[in-house]
């Protein structure tokens, strides 16, 4: 899928993208664009990759200008750009929908006029019956990819979107929080609820599932993977068991739970071995794209608290380990 192709990814200087680009130059790929704003991240980064193959480029997805020079020859973009903290988002609201839906619309718009092939959107847990910010904007990013499919006219761009949880490790989550603490010697660990669960995926699980879907799309899609739900206050066992938890409340925009397919969606939704897809409702979606997946039954819905599949304390530490 990614050989021979010339692949962008904004926000390629974050977790993900680092992980992606390592994956993806493992492929015969004719080249990969780092599109991000922040000029020592990716000089940062340029020490650490060297393949003549990449390419570093600046610039803001709000800028639909730079896009448009970006995306020139391009035939695959992985859209990870985002303001994804939930409290700055809480405090920031403009600048959350200025990066998070405005620039959802710049790559559209971008990837339709330069003749990108395939477009892939990262989205969130929290996009799914949202009550923070964040998840608002992340929602209405879906919905701006999944219509972007019929926006596209005759054009052969096509736009799918890959929805997951919590990313066991990767910048500004609770991982290196926790264990940040723990190094500096804390004797509590804060926990805003005991109840607290989360899904929870690795980056290369994410990165795997992001590659897969490049081939497995026609345009529309919500992919979401089969993945463990975890107790927070396990993980914070699992990080430094010496540790007292000290119960702090939930944050501004914060949920117990995570959903990433609520009720009505699930009417949409077929579910295959490892993962689900909700399909999109439009007129020229054909039965065939299916291939062979199952519908769910009535009620269903995918969260974090009724998940059967959890990860222990044991299985909790060795993933933080690596």
């Amino acid at each position: 899928m990614l050989n021979n192709k010339t692949i962008l990814i904004t926000g390629g200087t974050g977790s993900f993208g680092k992980r992606f680009i390592k994956k993806a130059l493992e492929h015969d790929v004719k080249k990969v664009i780092v599109f991000s704003r922040d000029e020592l991240k990716q000089y940062e980064m340029a020490q650490e990759f060297t393949d003549p193959r990449i390419r570093f480029f600046i610039g803001d997805v709000r800028d639909k200008d730079r896009l448009y020079r970006a995306f020139d020859g391009v035939d695959i973009v992985i859209h990870a750009a985002a303001l994804k903290h939930v409290g700055a988002c809480e405090y920031n609201p403009f600048e959350a929908i200025k990066t998070n839906i405005h620039g959802a619309q710049n790559i559209v718009e971008a990837a339709i006029d330069r003749g990108v092939k395939k477009v892939i959107a990262l989205s969130t847990d929290k996009a799914a019956s949202p009550v923070n910010l964040y998840g608002a904007t992340k929602l209405a990013s879906d919905k701006l990819f999944v219509a972007a499919n019929s926006y596209a006219g005759d054009k052969d761009t096509r736009f799918s979107v890959v929805r997951y949880g919590n990313v066991v490790g990767s910048r500004g989550s609770v991982v290196p929080f926790f264990k940040k603490l723990k190094a500096q010697g804390e004797i509590e660990l804060p926990i805003t609820d005991e109840r607290m669960t989360r899904f929870w995926i690795t980056l290369d699980q994410g990165v795997q599932f992001v590659i897969d879907n490049l081939q497995r799309m026609k345009g529309g899609e919500i992919f979401i993977p089969k993945i463990p739900s975890m107790k927070v206050v396990d993980l914070a066992e699992a990080i430094a068991p010496e540790c007292e938890i000290k119960i702090v409340g939930i944050r501004p925009g914060e949920k117990l739970h995570e959903a990433m397919i609520n009720e009505d969606d699930a009417r949409q939704t077929l579910e295959y071995d490892t993962y689900y897809v909700i399909q999109p409702e439009f007129p020229w979606w054909r039965e065939e794209y299916s291939n062979g997946g199952k519908p769910l039954p009535e009620g269903f819905t995918y969260i974090s608290n009724v998940n059967d599949h959890w990860l222990t304390v044991d299985e909790l530490r060795e993933l933080v380990k690596e």
